[in-house]
């Protein structure tokens, strides 16, 4: 039984290793291409080399991806693109990350009281969707500053995160090297800092990588409605709307973005799925008797 209960836990792991490698392996890619650009892109994301006889050229060899109806190569504004969109999805996912940790963690340390008020915040931010809470916000303005957009995205991105973190420093807070800590007589942000938040990182990390590919989405979406990256900046969504009304007739212009988001959100969530395998005991106990039946 022992040997039996060996091999499964080993095979678990290759499983979950094999599709975190994957996953990982394919952001990676993503990633690199990103940040060499400039290397990579055959043309420039923004020359107009020939508004008339390149306007919609079909995929060719010249154009693997064919051409817009300003004669810009797609290929090469979807390389560029890749930039804009990892950089204001992690960008924005940071900023959420870094809320979310701070609020949860001191609402779940302190209780009592500040933890009520502090979560009855929580629970009427959730109340709200947050696309449409982001649609009302960057409705005020003509035209968004990308900075300003990922600071949008990011403080409107923490509060489900939040009540993950302040569920776990709630019940680490009453464990034996908690009040170990306590009887040597660290300090309360000494506690939380060296001794618990440590204890949180695994949720964070699976939080942040699933919120990569939420943001990468959701900023796809808003700039598709106009409201999201502006001109002379593109990004995988703001392509797909220069797109967007001539999809029947020069349908490359928006699929193949289109394809590029849906391949980056597919591995953020394989990987952020292995990962959360990886660190959640029970999680990989109930797979594994999933695997022995």
């Amino acid at each position: 039984m022992a040997a039996e209960s060996i091999g499964t836990s080993t095979h678990w792991t290759r499983h979950v290793v094999r599709h975190a490698g994957f996953a990982g392996g394919v952001l990676a890619l993503i990633v690199v291409v990103a940040l060499l650009a400039p290397l990579i892109s055959p043309y420039d994301p923004i020359a107009q080399p020939d508004i008339i006889g390149l306007k919609n050229a079909a995929p060719s060899f010249v154009h693997p991806f064919g051409t817009d109806s300003f004669s810009r190569d797609v290929l090469s504004r979807c390389i560029y693109g890749a930039r804009v969109s990892l950089s204001v999805a992690g960008l924005a996912t940071v900023i959420a990350v870094t809320l979310g940790t701070l609020y949860g963690a001191i609402a779940g340390y302190a209780g009592g009281v500040i933890d009520a008020v502090m979560m009855r915040f929580v629970d009427a931010a959730l109340a709200i969707p947050r696309v449409l809470l982001l649609i009302a916000i960057l409705a005020l303005w003509n035209g968004l500053p990308l900075w300003l957009l990922v600071v949008v995205l990011g403080v409107t991105g923490w509060f489900g995160l939040s009540r993950m973190v302040r569920a776990q420093v709630l019940s680490l807070r009453e464990l034996d090297f908690v009040a170990a800590a306590r009887a040597v007589g660290a300090s309360s942000p000494r506690i939380l800092i060296r001794h618990i938040l440590p204890n949180v990182v695994p949720t964070i990390i699976v939080a942040a990588t699933l919120g990569i590919g939420h943001v990468i989405i959701l900023e796809a979406g808003l700039s598709y409605l106009g409201l999201g990256v502006q001109p002379p900046s593109a990004s995988w969504g703001s392509i797909i709307q220069d797109g967007a009304d001539q999809v029947g007739s020069a349908w490359w212009i928006s699929l193949f973005p289109g394809l590029l988001i849906v391949t980056t959100a597919i591995a953020c969530n394989a990987l952020g799925d292995a990962l959360h395998a990886a660190f959640d005991p029970r999680h990989t106990t109930g797979a594994m008797a999933e695997l022995d039946s």
